[in-house]
């Protein structure tokens, strides 16, 4: 089973990416952002709370986002493998993910991730956020704290990962065409 951890900060375009990662392995595309978005627009309970992080800019617990992904594995029982988009973002939640893994008799393959300048990130937000109707893709000041709390709280999990051996770094700079390819060779070399 090929299981990839598809990083980088917000911006990146980990959810462009992934579509193209799908497609060429046969995986299914896990984000925790379409998940979660799904979960705000039915208003439900845990779509609420989420609501409230992410106004603010903030990581959504642990504990929803784990619960949302061990549902979708038990789902696809049978899935040639994963692509996880936004998600770990934290230790806690990679080493939760490695549990979950174990417990479907599988690991993680990789951790692929995206590098992309803080400048570059900002920009692709902003033009994102001009169709997104996302209101954390339109507010520089959201954006800004969105690409801190990744530097604080979720760039430390490239340390875990190549302590697993698992970290692939990928240049994320360039035409989407051009980034596809460099990942689908990353994946291949794996």
């Amino acid at each position: 089973m090929l299981n990839l951890v598809l990083f980088g900060p917000p911006g990146a375009g980990k959810g462009t990416q992934a579509e193209f990662l799908e497609k060429n392995f046969n995986l299914i595309h896990l984000s925790t952002g379409d998940l979660l978005r799904t979960e705000i627009a039915a208003k439900t309970h845990l779509g609420i709370e989420a609501k409230k992080n992410i106004d603010k800019g903030e990581l959504v617990p642990d504990s929803v986002v784990v619960d949302m992904i061990k549902g979708k594995l038990n789902a696809h029982p049978t899935a040639n493998g994963f692509i996880f988009d936004g998600f770990p973002r934290t230790v806690a939640q990679a080493k939760a993910l490695d549990q979950l893994l174990e417990e479907h008799g599988t690991d993680l393959s990789a951790m692929l991730c995206l590098q992309v300048e803080k400048q570059e990130l900002i920009d692709r937000l902003l033009n994102r956020g001009l169709t997104s109707g996302r209101s954390d893709d339109q507010d520089r000041a959201i954006i800004e704290n969105r690409i801190s709390v990744y530097e604080h709280k979720t760039a430390p999990l490239i340390e875990f990962y190549k302590a697993q051996g698992k970290y692939v770094p990928v240049e994320g700079m360039g035409t989407v065409e051009e980034i596809a390819d460099k990942l689908v060779r990353s994946v291949k070399a794996l």
